[in-house]
Parts: structure tokens; sequence; C-alpha cells
């Protein structure tokens, strides 16, 4: 959420915001009730005033043996006037607290201003894979070795959720094990193991609600609890509420979590094999940082992606996302998209964001900074990858002729030795 005091000092910051990002947010009645909030909050102050003074008034009169029946009525005008503005008061921070709820984070200015044929290619790494025979897409290969059963999947859930088997499971567990390790050892991030459900106000704090709820699976009972999209709700919330020690910064985590998504597969495209599902695996990179600090940690955080992905002999582009193709709740995002020969096109494997204090206001994680001032934290995440489609582009970019698909050699040693995916 955008600071609140943005409402009266500079509104167009918030109408730009609104703009850059493609939302419709109403934001001159926002400014309205807050400008009515403001109003309320003096006359009540100055009620509140009056009310205790006169009571000291009554109460000596009394102690005089006066009558105060006139002035205890007048009084009790000035109790209802005073309930009638807090009733108001209540009405108008339910209101203004949707609004402010819905505006977009503002994008850094050196993102690229547009919808997603304005995402600009900032860096590449690598060559594509090239062969002497046509290669085949990841759903052809990945049926003849047995890794997946896709027909089974939709039996036993529905399209895009997706049946790993054999040595199709091995490789998954063997990527998300292998990305732990990686980034625990090498990066030196600490390793969570979060709960897959979250509540309203952990969803709320990381902005998928309520923009995104209807693309939420949701527990529709008591509990209102929902299916994580991705484990940066329960990470980043790890600290909602708190106020954190100023050497502590930054905080660097990492968890692997299933993910659910019910728009995953709602383009209408990509949606065969494993491109597009609603449920999914992912190894997420989180950090809670200084606010001077969150931008050079979103380029190390940047490296950190590059280098598991590096480390897989993986060709890949980053973008610099546009202002329209970014998260509702990003500033600044990078995009990391991976060659799959397969299918003979670039694949999302990770974005990389930075959300300032907009994720940070609405969780409320704060932290002293040195001059024992207590300021909102910024927080930043990135996939440190996410499957399938790392799996996808394993798969296409490590064919062979004969069919069999070499494994990297970093994954090996989770792999039991093997070096290659055959036919048994």
């Amino acid at each position: 959420m955008l600071d609140m005091r943005l409402l009266k000092d500079n509104p167009d910051f918030l109408r730009e915001a609104a703009e850059l990002k493609g939302v419709t947010v109403d934001i001159d009645r926002a400014v309205a009730l807050d400008a009515r909030r403001r109003e309320i909050l003096l006359e009540k102050e100055s009620l509140q005033n009056e009310r205790n003074r006169v009571s000291k008034e009554i109460a000596m009169a009394k102690k005089d043996g006066k009558d105060t029946t006139a002035i205890q009525e007048e009084m009790k005008s000035v109790g209802a006037r005073i309930a009638a503005l807090e009733a108001e008061e209540r009405d108008i921070a339910t209101e203004l607290q949707t609004i402010m709820l819905a505006i977009p984070n503002h994008p850094s200015p050196d993102s690229p201003v547009g919808d997603e044929t304005a995402n600009a290619v900032v860096a590449e790494w690598g060559e594509k894979p090239s062969f002497t025979f046509t290669p085949r897409p990841h759903w052809d290969i990945g049926e003849e070795l047995g890794l997946f059963d896709l027909k089974r999947g939709v039996k036993i859930s529905g399209p895009g959720f997706i049946l790993y088997r054999g040595l199709g499971a091995r490789l998954e567990r063997a990527l998300f094990n292998y990305f732990l390790d990686f980034h625990t050892s090498r990066h030196g991030y600490t390793e969570w193991f979060p709960p897959f459900l979250v509540n309203r106000e952990s969803m709320v704090g990381t902005g998928q609600i309520p923009k995104l709820e209807e693309d939420m699976y949701h527990c529709d009972k008591d509990d209102d609890l929902f299916l994580i999209p991705t484990a940066e709700v329960p990470i980043t919330n790890i600290h909602r509420d708190e106020i954190l020690p100023l050497e502590s910064l930054p905080y660097k985590y990492c968890a692997y979590s299933a993910c659910f998504r019910r728009e995953a597969g709602a383009a209408g495209k990509d949606t065969r094999g494993l491109l597009r599902v609603h449920q999914f695996n992912k190894v997420e990179l989180v950090k809670v940082c200084r606010a001077e600090e969150s931008y050079k940690e979103l380029e190390l955080l940047r490296k950190d992606v590059e280098d598991i992905l590096q480390s897989l002999n993986l060709h890949y582009r980053v973008l610099n996302l546009a202002t329209r193709d970014m998260s509702f709740a990003a500033a600044k995002c990078y995009d990391f998209e991976v060659w799959s020969a397969g299918v003979g096109k670039y694949l999302e494997a990770s974005s990389c964001s930075n959300f300032v204090d907009y994720q940070a206001r609405r969780a409320n994680i704060r932290y002293k900074n040195e001059n024992k001032k207590t300021v909102v934290a910024h927080t930043l995440n990135a996939s440190g990858v996410a499957l399938p489609r790392t799996v996808v582009a394993l798969i296409e970019n490590n064919q062979r002729e004969d069919g069999s698909v070499a494994i990297p050699e970093v994954l090996v040693p989770y792999m039991g030795g093997l070096t290659e995916l055959r036919k048994a």
C-alpha cells in the first residue's frame, strides 16, 4: 500500500501509479474521504476538549451546590455529536482502506512505460543449443520416457495438474533440493519450510488480495484460508507487525513450496504439457532490508538468480518489465526467460521484484534506523527458480537424437549418480 499521506501531499503520484499500471481507481474519492476524515478529527478534538472543560466546571458547580441540569443536557448533545462523528470516521476509514488497497505500487522511473511489448532486454547469457535433428517438445519426450502422466493428472484433479512419475518425479525433487542447497550454501540464505495455507491477512500483506482474490484457491470455510500462490506470501509475513533490529538487516530467506494459481491456464494459450499449470513447485527467495538499500539488494538478488540458471547451463535473457506487465505490487521487476528448444520459445522461469515499502506498509514490517526512528522496511523476492518450466527447458535443451536426455552435471549427485534419462 502506498503512504496514506500522499492523499494530502501528492495525490497526482497516486493517479500516476494507477495510470502507469493500467488500473482504474477513484483517487478523487479517496482524496475527498481523506479531507473529510481530517475535518472530523479536528471537530471531534474540539468537542472533546470542550466536554473535558465543561465536565470540570460541572464538577466544581456540584461541589458548590449549584444546579447543573441544563449544562449536563447540553453536554449530552455534544456527546451525541462526538458519537456520530466517530461512526462516520469508521465508515470513512473502511472505504478509504478499500480504495488504498486497490491502488498499485508506483513503478520505478527506469521501468519502461507500456504493456509487454515495451519490455526491455537488459542482458543475455549463453547460446541457444543447436541440434543435428529437429528437437522435440517435452510432452513427446516425457511420454516416451515415462517422466509424467498428463492424462491421469487430468483424471485425478483436472486440467493444469501434473502427475510426475519415475525419473520425472526424481528430477523434480532433485531440482528443488539443488536450488535450496545452492542458495543456502553459496548465497547465505536461511531456509524455511512454510505452511501452504495462509490467512487473509497474509494475502493482503503481500498484495495478492484484494486485487487477485479471484485467481486464488480459497478454502471456503469458517477458517478463511487460501492456498499459497508462492512462498513469498508466508515468508514475507513472517515479520508482519514486527519492528526489526537494524543490525539484523537484510534478512535473506529461501523456501520451497508448492504453488497454486487458478489463473494459470486462463489465457487459453501455452496450455499443452507443463507450460501453464495450476499447481507447480518453486523455490522462492525473499529479502527484507533497509529502505535505502533495496535497489542495491535487487541487483544482488538478480545475480543470485543468474547464478543458478548459469549453473544449469541454460541460455536465458533478462527483461526489465514494462509498467503494465509487472505485478500490481512491484516497483521494479526483472523477468528471466530461459530458451527451450522443443517449443522454440523463451519461457519465464523467474521474476525478481523490488516492492520498496509497498508490501511492508501493508504488512506493518518496520525497523529502527540509526536515529532510533521507526521506519517502514523494504521487501524483495525472486523465484530461485520456478518449476516446471525449468524442467521443460532442461529436457528439451538436453535431448539427444536417440530419445535420451542428458542430466546437467550439477544434478548428477541429486539423481543418485544418473547421468541421463533413458527409456527403461
